[in-house]
């Protein structure tokens, strides 16, 4: 056996270990090679909003010259904007444009304050309803009351009514809106009464007032005494089963009627967690019929045409709202109507 010397066996392990270390010294250098090559990565930002990638650019009176493959240019200056160095900005993130298709919600219910006193002087500095002699109304944006008849503005006119020709002034209930600075005015079943009941409901049981009103128009066109082929009865025509499930007795009396069907829609808002569409479609057809065909509008005419005609009111007049984070559950369907 030939024994090697202690000598030999010493530098074959150190070129062995050199060996070794190559690849990785190699690749660290080209890691550091190309990070430097990003810091030091030169782009000319051109008027159209492109860019040019080069391997040096300077401003000079004549233009901006600009070195590539090495060779030089001249560019316009009315055609590079600037000259950027450095690694390439990550694009600024797309904001989203809001937009009014996709599902509409139902707008929050912000219960308005009281309006203020009425002025000893009989002046109303906020809008109101002259009623006039025979049924007939006026809106105001301000009135003065006196023995001889109603001063009242409406933009820049000013308009005087003689005593005899009014029958009363009310002032005109405002609802707010989630928006700051913004008010819906002007809906009015011509019946004071059944304006507050819509109104007193809709804020006991967060329910969107206009919406109620939208849905009594439709159902019944605030006759008191509708009565459907089906049984349907009253202002928001509640079938029989759903009159008795929230304690209906009177179907036709105005009181009862709207707190019965204002508690109805209450429950399938919580249903559909807000949903204006489904709600109404459940309320035209019945919960049955939405969850039949897999939580969406029923293929019905009547129905698709009576969730259209008051979805497009409400979304007109009603402010966008956002998707609930949580809904809540646990209505029972009712009968078709």
């Amino acid at each position: 056996m030939i024994k090697t010397p202690r000598t030999i066996n010493v530098f074959l392990f150190c070129v062995a270990l050199t060996a070794g270390s190559v690849p990785l010294v190699a690749q660290t250098q080209s890691v550091k090679s190309t990070e430097e090559q990003k810091s030091e990565e030169v782009r000319l930002k051109l008027t159209d909003g492109t860019y040019m990638v080069v391997d040096d650019a300077w401003q000079t009176p004549q233009g901006i010259w600009y070195r590539k493959s090495g060779l030089s240019y001249l560019a316009p200056k009315d055609r590079v904007k600037s000259i950027q160095r450095g690694p390439e900005p990550e694009p600024a993130p797309k904001k989203q444009k809001e937009s009014n298709d996709g599902p509409l919600y139902m707008t929050p219910v912000v219960v308005p304050k009281p309006p203020p006193a009425k002025a000893q002087n009989n002046a109303y500095e906020q809008p109101v309803w002259i009623y006039l002699v025979g049924g007939a109304r006026v809106e105001a944006d301000t009135a003065i009351e006196s023995p001889a008849g109603v001063w009242y503005k409406r933009g820049p006119m000013q308009t005087f009514i003689e005593r005899s020709r009014v029958d009363r002034v009310e002032l005109e209930e405002q609802i707010a809106d989630a928006a700051p600075g913004k008010k819906e005015r002007g809906w009015s079943t011509g019946n004071g009464r059944l304006d507050s009941l819509i109104r007193q409901n809709g804020y006991r049981y967060g329910v969107d007032p206009y919406l109620v009103f939208l849905v009594i128009e439709k159902e019944s066109q605030f006759n008191t005494r509708a009565l459907s082929p089906k049984g349907a009865q009253g202002l928001m025509q509640l079938m029989p089963g759903t009159a008795a499930r929230f304690g209906v007795r009177r179907p036709h009396d105005p009181a009862q009627n709207i707190s019965g069907g204002t508690r109805y829609l209450r429950e399938l808002l919580n249903r559909f967690n807000n949903r204006v569409d489904l709600v109404l479609a459940s309320y035209n057809a019945g919960e049955g019929a939405v969850m039949k065909y897999g939580g969406r509008v029923p293929p019905y005419k009547e129905t698709r045409d009576y969730v259209k005609h008051i979805s497009y009111r409400y979304r007109r007049n009603a402010v966008k709202a956002k998707k609930p984070n949580a809904s809540e559950t646990g209505s029972t369907p009712s009968s078709e109507r």
